[in-house]
């Protein structure tokens, strides 16, 4: 028996949009909710997010019984971080702030087996390979592994075009946040000269043959975005969705007090 197939790494390689949803909350009851919601892809966020991997691990428990594909994005982009959220069962992996070709080939390496990669070959032990009873797991998991990386500051847009050179990297997601804040815009990615470089580079992206990311709440930069080529389009966050929806309502009662 072969590793699962990745639904959400065919898409991209197919030329599908898929649109998802950051998941902040660290919380497996909400995260099954959010995984109910229609989104085709959900981020379990362990940089932002208050997640340890034995949360990432329920998470992704709770979103495999649901339509929805769970990315794991690490706190950083460390050997053994990728290696304990691939043996939990993470087939797709979000890693921030990569700056050069040299680390995306290291990634790339930390989440492939032997004789290709770094991978550590203890997979009988692992939800990955369902514990034993996936006996190809070793042989053909590498093929269903998706590696996104993260560009978002002005040093891996230098190094972009040669980051999009690396083979066995599915993706690139631009970072808003952070690349508006290295441009001296913090708090405002919406600002001309952020968005004119989001899009060129996600333009960038799509020409090279890679899947082209973006985290955007606002519809008129999402419509820009997948105009530019975006194939992997974040539209939300469940910690903005909640904030913002019990605020509108406690300030909506709170008006007829008078």
């Amino acid at each position: 028996m072969p590793a699962p197939l990745n639904p959400f790494k065919k898409a991209l390689a197919e030329g599908e949009i898929q649109f998802g949803c950051w998941l902040g909350l660290a919380d497996g009851f909400s995260a099954e909710m959010m995984g109910q919601a229609g989104f085709d892809w959900l981020v379990i966020d362990g940089e932002h997010g208050p997640n340890d991997l034995r949360s990432t691990l329920l998470q992704l428990q709770v979103i495999a019984a649901t339509d929805a594909h769970a990315v794991v994005r690490v706190p950083v982009g460390e050997t053994y971080m990728l290696k304990q959220v691939l043996d939990a069962g993470a087939q797709t992996v979000l890693v921030p702030m990569v700056e050069s070709a040299d680390q995306a080939r290291q990634l790339v390496r930390d989440m492939t087996y032997p004789p290709n990669g770094d991978r550590g070959v203890g997979y009988a032990l692992t939800r990955a390979a369902r514990f034993g009873t996936i006996g190809d797991y070793g042989t053909t998991a590498d093929a269903q592994i998706c590696l996104l990386v993260q560009v978002e500051n002005m040093r891996g847009l230098a190094a972009l075009d040669d980051i999009l050179t690396v083979e066995g990297v599915d993706g690139v997601f631009i970072g808003p946040a952070d690349l508006a804040a290295d441009m001296g815009h913090i708090g405002n990615a919406d600002h001309d000269d952020v968005q004119s470089v989001i899009m060129d580079a996600l333009r960038r992206i799509r020409v090279a043959g890679k899947a082209p990311g973006i985290l955007s709440t606002r519809d008129g930069m999402t419509n820009d975005a997948i105009a530019a080529g975006a194939q992997f389009v974040a539209v939300g966050a469940d910690v903005l969705l909640l904030g913002n929806a019990a605020r509108a309502l406690a300030e909506k009662w709170q008006a007829t007090k008078g």
